[in-house]
């Protein structure tokens, strides 16, 4: 697991600017650095080693010195790939995955990452081409970031590394604000400054004689369905879940397991049991406040499977803690489970170097409640008239309340009935809808995304051909969106900033491709979602670990805006610097503040406003980008 940079100018390439783009990453890589700077050309990376700790230094090259790669992940299908390039005569002089890429480069050309099953962000250099060859894992697990001009091509594996060039101009993209405050992340392709982008899943850059070539290598079917039984189907599934997490413990460091006690996680521990040696090391977060509090569950699993488990209350402490996650997360980021996955990841790091997780269970066998919601909210058949003036007669006769509540659940519930399906879903997962959006915004604002409506990548996302039916294509969606612009950020930043590799069995692709492939209806049926993950597990953990109602990673977060963070809410969002901006409209940041003080639950919106604002002072107005312990505090 490393962090990588570099670049490719038609000028010389500037050693002490690559120095600094890699030293800003060193979280992700305390162990070691390697670079390769010819003509125009910097590669570097800062590396986490976990394979071959004592001859893994990149840039790796081909036997000669043709080609060469850094990299970013875990290949977990190498030693294969290692018996068929060295029977083909190619010469290894490490035991990495990563010298696996050049030679699979040198054999299958551009193709080369269709053989690849695991997680990564790689440069590769063909020294004959001129060719630079960016890449990213189908997932998206591993980031990578992007700028072209007309000087050349910059990369890195996080943005505070391309903002080391002053060259680098730090404008706010209008648009991926706009997404942001809707999704609360900046979906790919955009970033939050123009000019800079993400390489979205599943795809290939290629930089050669000053062209970009991009190219999507992988996007998961959801046809055509399976033809067998659902009994062999289970049997078929616990097989593959117990080989993706057998691959997931290579390592030659300790290895651990985040554990909620939800039933992702633990399977992943009872696969962890079943193939592994020794008492698992778990590792779960918890809250003084009940409702938010899943430890005792998690206790039942680690009790079941005798595990060595850890556990940390998390506390609201924004003094400590905000400053940390703006620097480490890059752009404006408003999911706030990741402040407990913060401490966890921190915790984690003080036992072991790797941790294995639950991510993709829920959007490869459709765990959310809204998928649900959203195939019954279609089977009601309902008016729109009739559920507008359900809705309309719900906002008079009931107050807003936390989003948890049943008043509040109700209220959504109803809101959305009388929308189309895509609105309908869309109005699940947004957090300022278009109208609010509309009267956030300063007219200059308004002006600038005019006419760009957030709710169109839902739109084209479910439009797409590939699946089956409705259910399908809700689980899609996530997959393309939801899992790599928000979960998947999250879980990296979270667990690079302890430098922690985290790994996650439910997104080895094989196991995905045949949740995929299952019928919807083996997975979501009337109320409930994971109908077959279920059956899996029925028997390998304890019942009341199955049968207990979905909880996501949620924290208190209406409750600490309005006690421990008031003050730091009040005073970020309403001086002369936050109003100075010309985006939103004071009135009605006022509003949202006054609202959410007295009663009504406007907690995502002031938490989004929040991270905006914290992240454009250390970004934009101060643009050394230092590390946050000077700031903020």
């Amino acid at each position: 697991m490393c962090g990588i940079a570099g670049f490719l100018t038609r000028k010389p390439a500037d050693r002490a600017l690559l120095a600094r783009m890699c030293e800003v990453i060193e979280h992700r890589g305390p162990d070691d650095e390697g670079s390769l700077v010819e003509g125009g050309l910097a590669l570097g990376m800062r590396r986490l080693a976990i394979i071959d700790l004592d001859s893994g230094r990149q840039p790796i090259w081909n036997e000669d010195e043709t080609v060469a790669v850094v990299f970013n992940g875990e290949i977990y299908n190498h030693a294969q790939l290692r018996a068929e390039l060295d029977a083909a005569g190619h010469r290894f002089r490490t035991r990495t995955d990563t010298e696996c890429l050049v030679h699979l480069y040198e054999t299958e050309g551009l193709n080369f990452v269709r053989r690849l099953r695991g997680m990564f962000a790689l440069a590769l250099w063909d020294r004959q081409r001129q060719r630079l060859v960016l890449a990213r894992d189908r997932v998206g697990k591993k980031p990578l970031v992007y700028r072209v001009d007309q000087n050349g091509i910059r990369f890195a594996s996080e943005l505070k590394s391309l903002l080391q060039d002053p060259s680098v101009e730090r404008t706010v993209d209008p648009l991926a604000l706009h997404h942001y405050l809707t999704y609360q992340y900046v979906p790919a392709p955009w970033t939050i400054f123009e000019g800079i982008r993400k390489l979205s899943p599943g795809t290939t850059l290629v930089y050669e004689n000053g062209n970009v070539t991009v190219d999507r290598y992988w996007q998961l079917s959801y046809e055509p369905k399976t033809t067998g039984t659902e009994a062999a189907a289970v049997e078929q599934l616990r097989d593959l879940l117990i080989d993706a997490t057998r691959v997931r413990l290579m390592s030659d460091r300790p290895l651990g397991a985040f554990l909620s006690g939800g039933l992702d996680s633990s399977l992943v521990v009872a696969a962890m049991s079943e193939v592994g040696t020794g008492p698992v090391k778990t590792f779960s977060i918890g809250f003084a406040e009940k409702r938010f509090d899943e430890r005792s569950h998690a206790r039942v699993v680690a009790e079941h499977f005798g595990t060595e488990h850890h556990e940390l209350v998390v506390t609201p402490d924004a003094s400590e803690i905000l400053p940390r996650l703006v620097w480490h997360y890059d752009e404006p980021y408003a999911d706030s489970s990741a402040v407990p996955s913060f401490h966890l990841a921190r915790m984690t790091r003080e036992h072991v170097v790797v941790a294995l997780n639950g991510d993709g269970g829920d959007e490869c066998f459709g765990g959310y409640t809204r998928y649900a919601a959203a195939l019954q909210s279609r089977r009601f058949g309902l008016s729109s008239a009739t559920t507008r003036w359900a809705a309309s007669w719900l906002d008079r006769a009931l107050p807003d309340r936390e989003r948890g509540t049943l008043y509040g659940k109700a209220k959504r519930f109803v809101r959305v009935l009388a929308q189309e399906d895509a609105r309908r879903y869309a109005s699940m997962i947004s957090y300022f809808d278009t109208e609010e959006k509309s009267k956030l915004y300063t007219p200059e604002m308004r002006a600038a995304v005019d006419a760009v409506d957030s709710y169109e990548l839902i739109d084209q996302s479910l439009e797409e051909p590939g699946a089956c039916d409705f259910a399908d294509r809700l689980l899609r969606l996530d997959v393309e969106t939801y899992l790599p612009g928000d979960l998947l950020v999250k879980m990296d930043i979270a667990t690079m900033a302890s430098s922690l590799e985290a790994r996650s069995p439910f997104l080895d692709h094989h196991v995905m491709e045949l949740a995929a492939s299952l019928p919807s209806s083996w997975k979501i049926k009337a109320t409930s979602g994971k109908r077959i993950l279920k059956q899996l597990a029925r028997g390998w953990l304890p019942d009341q670990i199955i049968d207990r109602p979905k909880k996501g990673f949620g924290v208190p977060l209406s409750r600490w805006l309005r006690t421990d963070l008031r003050d730091m809410v009040h005073d970020t969002l309403t001086d002369s610097l936050a109003r100075s901006r010309g985006y939103f409209e004071p009135a009605e940041v006022d509003r949202l503040i006054r609202e959410h003080d007295t009663g009504q639950d406007h907690g995502p919106k002031r938490w989004a406003l929040l991270m905006f604002e914290l992240w454009h002072r250390m970004f934009v107005d101060d643009r050394a980008v230092s590390r946050p312990a000077a700031r903020l505090t």
